[in-house]
């Protein structure tokens, strides 16, 4: 995409993404704490798992945040950048922190929560670690958005 449309594109860093999900919350989800109203805004277990519909979803069908973004909290894990550091952020920059550049364990970092998991998981901020090398993306709720960075 990049080579194609002459800009650049890639995967956000955990902290962008973070700071996309929350759209300026201090809150559990980027809509406040009442998880009653988690299915406005998210595909996650309850109205997904639960029901007919066991898959992901097309982008947009739920409400999106304070700064127009859908999908944030829930319907797919979404990969980031970083490689995964259980206390990177103990040590990391306060400001604009990019995350690891890598690991001995090659685990890569995943934000948003899913249609397969439960609240919790679809917090802005819970974060999880996966291996991203030969992962069988078919089997798993896993996907990632793209960063277009500002010329």
């Amino acid at each position: 995409l990049s080579t194609k449309e002459g800009k650049k594109y890639r995967l956000p860093t955990e902290a962008e993404w973070e700071y996309a999900c929350r759209a300026g919350a201090k809150t559990t989800w980027s809509f406040g704490n009442d998880k009653k109203t988690l299915g406005d805004y998210a595909w996650y277990e309850a109205n997904a798992l639960s029901s007919p519909e066991q898959h992901a979803h097309q982008v947009g069908l739920k409400k999106p945040n304070a700064w127009g973004l859908h999908d944030m909290h829930g319907n797919l894990f979404e990969w980031c950048h970083d490689y995964y550091g259980k206390d990177y952020y103990k040590q990391s920059p306060e400001k604009d922190p990019t995350g690891l550049a890598e690991t001995t364990t090659g685990l890569r970092v995943l934000r948003g929560g899913s249609w397969y998991h439960g609240p919790g998981l679809a917090r802005s901020g819970f974060r999880m670690a996966e291996r991203a090398a030969g992962f069988l993306l078919k089997y798993y709720p896993h996907g990632f958005r793209l960063v277009r960075e500002v010329d």
